[in-house]
């Protein structure tokens, strides 16, 4: 579903990603792990076009989004949760919500309002709330909320464990894992070792720019080598 091949991409005149490969296929979960530094982020920027191409190739259910614009992107039906969430504060979560359900809204699609708040039932005790008022958990599960709205395909997280308190953790944890059984394509980028290699099919882990390892959780989980070398687990 998405494959990029020899990817390049840095920030100004610093290349950070160097001809890196992998692919998503459908309905499949793909963490990326490594350390702080080593890329990850970078590379779900680059594939968001928020980070221009500068080698390589990226495509999306056999198109190229090369040259793409974040939002022509997203319509064909990728849906991209960054690591700062990037809520509207300034909205309620309704609104947060609905400013989305009515632009992907349409016949045939499987996420709707009621459907994500039945998934997210924080979230209801709280839509007369402002994006302000909501906890760093909340605030991911409104993020991860809104992105269901898109109806995407392939929904793309950038750590979305990161500061969240255990229980929180769990409950996002338990979100996700439902997306799978729905057969929802997943591309994740984590450091929570656990968290990831409970959730995924596949494993990739980066190190100084491309992939330095690539098999099943349970081989990571038994490989003490790689996991000291490129995670400092």
């Amino acid at each position: 579903m998405l494959e990029i091949e020899n990817l390049q991409a840095g920030y100004g005149e610093t290349r950070v990603i160097h001809d890196l490969s992998l692919d998503v296929a459908p309905g499949q979960v793909l963490a990326v792990l490594g350390r702080n530094g080593a890329g990850k982020s970078t590379t779900l920027k680059a594939v968001m076009g928020l980070l221009p191409n500068l080698g390589g190739a990226v495509r999306f259910e056999g198109r190229s989004l090369v040259g793409l614009r974040t939002f022509d992107i997203a319509r064909l039906g990728i849906a991209y949760v960054p690591e700062t969430r990037d809520i509207f504060p300034s909205l309620t979560v309704r609104e947060n919500l609905e400013l989305v359900a009515r632009r992907f809204a349409g016949a045939g699609r499987p996420w709707a309002l009621e459907r994500v708040l039945a998934l997210f039932p924080k979230l209801r005790e709280r839509l007369s709330n402002g994006g302000t008022q909501l906890s760093g958990g909340e605030q991911q599960m409104l993020a991860i909320a809104r992105a269901l709205l898109m109806n995407p395909r392939l929904l793309i997280l950038d750590e979305p464990t990161e500061g969240l308190a255990p229980i929180v953790v769990q409950s996002i944890h338990k979100v996700l894992s439902d997306l799978k059984q729905d057969a929802l394509g997943m591309l994740l980028v984590e450091q929570n070792f656990g968290f990831a290699t409970s959730l995924a099919d596949e494993v990739r882990i980066i190190g100084r720019g491309t992939v330095v390892w690539a098999g099943k959780p349970s081989q990571i989980r038994a490989d003490q080598s790689a996991q000291s070398q490129w995670l400092g687990v």
